[in-house]
């Protein structure tokens, strides 16, 4: 017998299909990058305080589709 509470397996949505993924890339990427976004480049302007800690950005240009 199934739980009354069990969540059910949904298939993704339509839309979800073609939403983007991107990947986090850290400060090291952003700076060799040749195409710099004004995300990578806030992000890296962030990390130039003493003692920030980065824990990367997501990169407009590694964008891929979520489902193939």
């Amino acid at each position: 017998m199934a739980k009354a509470n069990a969540k059910k397996n949904e298939l993704p949505s339509i839309k979800d299909k073609y939403r983007f993924n991107m990947k986090i890339v850290t400060s090291d990427t952003c700076l060799v990058c040749k195409q710099k976004c004004l995300r990578g480049i806030r992000y890296m302007e962030s990390l130039a305080v003493p003692g920030a800690i980065g824990r990367g950005v997501p990169c407009i240009l590694t964008k891929g589709r979520a489902f193939k």
